[in-house]
C-alpha cells in the first residue's frame, strides 16, 4: 500500500463504484504530491494470521475530508502487533460533512458501536477486547461511544475533543466520566493555553465537567506532547505540505511550539504509536510488562529529552471488589485469572479474594460441567493460600468430578498433609484409593 492508495479511498468514501474526487479531496491530495508514492507496511490481499485478535476502532477528526485513513501508520502499526483495525470515515448525521454538535458527535458515535457490531463478525476477531482511539474530534465520539456501549472497554483519546467541549459532554445527557470505569489514555498537544482555551472554545462549550478531572473511576494515563501541534497527530496531516505552511505562519502563533521542528513531529508521533500499544497490551492482552511501561518516568523508556511527561492516575473513588475481579475474568478468560488477580493487585495492594468467595464460584462452574475453569480458579486459589487445606479439597473435588483421578488423589493427600484432621478429603482419598 502506498500513500496514493490510501488517498483514493476518497472516491468511493459514500460507495464501491468509482466516483470523481470532491474538490476539497483534490485540494489535499495534490498538497501531499512529494509522498504519495511513499511505501507503508500494509499489503494487498496479505495473508492472515492464525489466531484471534483484539479490535481497535479508529475513530477520525472532523474535517471536509472524512478521512478513515488519516492516521494509516499508526493503524498500521496497530496491526502489525497483532491487532485487528477497522475505521470509517467520518459522516454527519445529514449529509457527507460532519457537523460539530450534538447531533454529528451522536452519528459517530453510532458509527463506532455499528464498527464493534462488524468486527465481532470476523472470524479472527476477539471482540471481548475493544478498544476505541480517536483523533480530535473522534476522541470526543469515542468518549460517547464507550459511555453507552459496554463492548468497548478501553480509549485513547489523540488531543481528543472531550478536553475542549466540555459542555458538549454536559449536553449528551447521558455521558458521565465521574461514573465512567474504563481506562483512558489521553494525549494532549503541548501549546494550548487556559488562554487560548478562553479565546477559541465557545462559551456553551466550555460550560461542562472537566472530563480528566473527572475521570476517578477509571485508570487515566495523560501524556502532555511537549512539541507536538494539534495536526502533528495525524499522521496524513504531517505528509501534507498546507499543514507545514500553517506552521511556519508567523499569524498563526497556536501551530509551531517554541523551536520543536517538522522532525521533531516525526519522533513525537513515533512516541505516541509506542505508548498506544503499549496501553492496549496492557489493557487488552493483559501484559504487566506494557503497565509498568506506562507507569515508568519518559526517560527509562527511552523517550528524548524534552519530548512528553506522563501523568499515571489509577481509579481512586472505589477499590476494586470481587465482582471487578470476576466481571475482568469474564472479560479476558478465564485462564487468565492469575494475570487479572496480580494486575488488581499492582493498582490496590490491599486487595485480596476471599477463599469462600473463590471456592463458592468454582463450585457452581463444576456444578454446570465447567470443569477447566474452575480447576484455574482453584489453582489460584490454592497460590494465594498455600497453607489452606480446604482450598486443596476444593482443587482435588473438581479433579475428581472432571474424571482426573490421579490429580484428585494428589491434591487431597497435599490436603491431609496441611491438616490431618480434614475429614471431608480422607473420606474422598479413602473413596477413590480404597
Amino acid at each position: 500500500m502506498t500513500v496514493r492508495d490510501y488517498a483514493m479511498l476518497a472516491m468511493t468514501e459514500e460507495g464501491f463504484r468509482r466516483q470523481k474526487l470532491a474538490t476539497t479531496a483534490q485540494e489535499w491530495i495534490s498538497s501531499m504530491e512529494g509522498s504519495l508514492d511513499d511505501r507503508l507496511w500494509a499489503r494487498r490481499n496479505a495473508r492472515e494470521a492464525p489466531g484471534r485478535f483484539p479490535v481497535v476502532i479508529y475513530t477520525p477528526s472532523w474535517s471536509d475530508i472524512p478521512m478513515a485513513w488519516e492516521n494509516a501508520d499508526l493503524c498500521e502499526y496497530l496491526a502489525s502487533y497483532g491487532y485487528i483495525v477497522v475505521a470509517s470515515p467520518n459522516l454527519g448525521s445529514l449529509s457527507r460533512h460532519m457537523t460539530g454538535d450534538l447531533a454529528g458527535a451522536n452519528t459517530q458515535a453510532r458509527d463506532i458501536s455499528f464498527l464493534v457490531g462488524y468486527a465481532s463478525k470476523l472470524a479472527n476477531a476477539d471482540d471481548k477486547h475493544v478498544a476505541v482511539v480517536g483523533f480530535s474530534w473522534g476522541g470526543i465520539t469515542g468518549l460517547f461511544a464507550a459511555a453507552r456501549d459496554r463492548r468497548i472497554s478501553a480509549l485513547v483519546a489523540l488531543d481528543g475533543a472531550l478536553r475542549y467541549f466540555p459542555g458538549l459532554v454536559k449536553q449528551a445527557g447521558d455521558v458521565h466520566p465521574d461514573q465512567m470505569s474504563v481506562p483512558l489514555l489521553y494525549f494532549e498537544q503541548g501549546n494550548f493555553s487556559l488562554e487560548d482555551y478562553e479565546r477559541l472554545i465557545p462559551v456553551p462549550d466550555r460550560q461542562g465537567p472537566s472530563v480528566l478531572n473527572s475521570w476517578t473511576h477509571g485508570e487515566l494515563v495523560a501524556v502532555r506532547m511537549l512539541g507536538l501541534t494539534h495536526q502533528e497527530f495525524s499522521s496524513m496531516y504531517q505528509r501534507n505540505e498546507i499543514t507545514w505552511r500553517m506552521f511556519n505562519d508567523p499569524m498563526l502563533p497556536l501551530h509551531q511550539v517554541a523551536d520543536y521542528g517538522r522532525a521533531d513531529g516525526v519522533t513525537g508521533y513515533a512516541w505516541v504509536a509506542r505508548y498506544t500499544l503499549m496501553f492496549l497490551d496492557a489493557h487488552l492482552k493483559g501484559e504487566q510488562a506494557a503497565l509498568r511501561f506506562l507507569k515508568n518516568d519518559p526517560a527509562a523508556n527511552g523517550v528524548p529529552t524534552h519530548f512528553m511527561s506522563v501523568n499515571y492516575r489509577r481509579p481512586s473513588n472505589t477499590a476494586p471488589s470481587f465482582d471487578d475481579f470476576r466481571a475482568e475474568v469474564g472479560h479476558q478468560g478465564f485462564a487468565n485469572a492469575g494475570e487479572v488477580y496480580a494486575a488488581i493487585r499492582e493498582r490496590d495492594g490491599d486487595f485480596r479474594l476471599e477463599e469462600s468467595a473463590i471456592e463458592h464460584w468454582a463450585e457452581g462452574l463444576v456444578d454446570d460441567g465447567h470443569f477447566p475453569e474452575a480447576i484455574t480458579l482453584l489453582k489460584l486459589d490454592v497460590q494465594i493460600y498455600p497453607d489452606s487445606s480446604g482450598a486443596l479439597t476444593s482443587l482435588a473435588d473438581a479433579y475428581r468430578f472432571s474424571g482426573q483421578k490421579q490429580l484428585a488423589v494428589d491434591s487431597y493427600k497435599k490436603a491431609l498433609e496441611k491438616d490431618p484432621l480434614n475429614l471431608d478429603a480422607k473420606i474422598r482419598l479413602e473413596q477413590l484409593v480404597p
